[in-house]
């Protein structure tokens, strides 16, 4: 009898530590982002699109050297309005330069502003939104200021400024962050007065901790997809505005090539050899929307309400 016992039941070590072991899978954040944001084949495709205009832009004015102020073919007259074909991709323009080469050049300009400016705006306006969301002192001050800015446009703001303190890229981007954080202040701090009286953070005020510390781990994380929402948005937005006042004069100066410079330059050519008018625009569309996709679908991926099961 007792062997029979003995071979129907083994004796296990007693483990102390074995009931803290968690039997669920082990959970990663943004490893749940990725792979959702990875499962949309439209996001795959616009970030791939993207990344080879984006790679184009860098890498293309290095091995070409384009420059406005240099017309190598001014004096080939052959060389000038070829249209689009296997040798020049894009064509050539007025002067005999290749257009391919002019492109990514006014690209690269075009994106080094937007993206400036898009950094000096969410920087600005998440941390100034942040502090004007949890103190009443200062909302009291900044919302005045907002109802004063708010009502200004900034593409106005950004003309008179650079008219002011005369064209160049610091001077654009500088043009057209200076008041577009207040937008981004504003959008943060309605989410922060949403979130601040929570169950978990006024028990986390009623235990002392510092208010920084409640904004940087409890509210901030939570933020993290409305923050892409806003750079998704304000990427596309800076770089219209920079094509738009580049193409009517007030943007970036001769010297440095951009898209709006290009579509100004070429509008008088849209009848007669429209693809030099059409291809900057086309660029400039296909970089905004593809930009605009992609922060969408990676705000959508980074929401915390995504990844409750």
């Amino acid at each position: 009898m007792s062997t029979l016992q003995d071979d129907r039941f083994t004796f296990q070590r007693a483990e102390d530590t074995a009931s803290e072991h968690i039997a669920a899978p082990r959970y990663s954040y943004w490893k749940s982002v990725f792979r959702k944001f990875f499962s949309s084949k439209l996001a795959i495709a616009m970030l791939i699109l993207a990344g080879t205009i984006i790679l184009l832009s860098i890498f293309q004015p290095m091995i070409s050297g384009y420059s406005p102020r240099i017309t190598p073919n001014i004096n080939r007259p052959e060389m000038k309005y070829i249209r689009p074909n296997s040798t020049y991709w894009f064509g050539t323009d007025d002067k005999g330069n290749s257009l391919f080469d002019a492109v990514w050049a006014g690209t690269r300009s075009s994106l080094i502003v937007a993206f400036a400016a898009t950094a000096i705006s969410t920087i600005v306006g998440v941390a100034v939104g942040m502090w004007w969301g949890f103190s009443k002192k200062v909302d009291v001050i900044m919302i005045e200021v907002y109802n004063v800015i708010a009502n200004i446009p900034t593409l106005l703001i950004a003309m008179i400024l650079v008219y002011a303190i005369g064209s160049g890229m610091g001077s654009l981007i500088f043009a057209l962050s200076v008041t577009s954080w207040i937008g981004t202040a504003y959008f943060i701090r309605v989410q922060v007065m949403i979130i601040r009286d929570r169950e978990y953070n006024l028990a986390s005020r009623c235990l002392g901790t510092p208010t920084w510390k409640i904004i940087t781990h409890n509210v901030l994380p939570y933020l993290i997809s409305v923050i892409m929402t806003i750079i998704s948005r304000d990427v596309p937005g800076f770089i219209s505005y920079e094509v738009f006042l580049s193409m009517v004069g007030v943007g970036l100066n001769r010297d440095i090539p951009s898209l709006g410079q290009m579509i100004r330059d070429y509008s008088p050519y849209l009848i007669s050899t429209p693809y030099l008018f059409w291809i900057p625009v086309a660029v400039s569309a296909v970089i905004s929307v593809s930009l605009y996709i992609v922060g969408q679908t990676l705000a959508d991926a980074s929401d915390p309400r995504t990844h409750m099961v």
